[in-house]
């Protein structure tokens, strides 16, 4: 396996923040990596909500959403870059292209053109989906050595699982239900480095 095949290998992945994690930007989060190559990685934090809803988003690009109960949907803190600037996560639809989007493996894409935020306005967008303001981003071979110095735990899994994850568990178990999947309570973490 080439280094650079051996990088891809972390998009579809959950990045766990381990609890020595010194960035209080990143303390207690889960990340979904949506592109990992040879020249950096970039993800969206998936459990973090802010203040603001969908309704207040849709008001300021002068959209007006048809579907009422999505007006209350929180839109998340994506991540420190580019925080002016909305970023969705969503279910890939066989019969939808969006302008702007970078597919994932997995089943999963990640849309930053105003296109899907319209269908999701007249109620023809996906059906699962979760909008962050921002991103996170890491240079080349940035996010290897956070993970190398136990900054970070990442973690596959099945993509109904990953999906469900995401969209339908509460954000306040979403790192309880990450951590899970590798059989790890959270109570069992140390903030203290080392490896078996």
């Amino acid at each position: 396996m080439t280094q650079h095949d051996d990088a891809k290998h972390l998009a579809n992945q959950f990045l766990i923040a381990m609890p020595g994690m010194v960035d209080d930007t990143f303390a207690g989060t889960v990340v979904y990596l949506c592109d990992h190559t040879d020249n950096g990685a970039m993800g969206l934090v998936i459990n973090r909500p802010t203040d603001v809803d969908l309704a207040n988003v849709f008001d300021k690009i002068d959209l007006q959403l048809e579907i009422q109960p999505l007006a209350k949907k929180p839109v998340y803190f994506g991540g420190p870059v580019q925080t002016d600037r909305g970023f969705v996560l969503h279910e890939q639809k066989a019969s939808t292209d969006y302008s702007s989007s970078l597919k994932v493996p997995g089943g999963l894409a990640m849309t930053t053109s105003k296109d899907v935020l319209e269908a999701v306005a007249s109620g023809n967008g996906p059906e699962r989906f979760l909008m962050t303001l921002g991103y996170a981003g890491w240079s080349a071979g940035q996010l290897e050595d956070e993970i190398s110095r136990n900054g970070w735990l990442n973690i596959q899994a099945p993509t109904d699982e990953m999906a469900q994850i995401i969209f339908e568990t509460p954000n306040e178990d979403k790192y309880d239900k990450v951590l899970a999947l590798l059989g790890i309570d959270a109570s069992f973490l140390s903030s203290e480095a080392g490896h078996a």
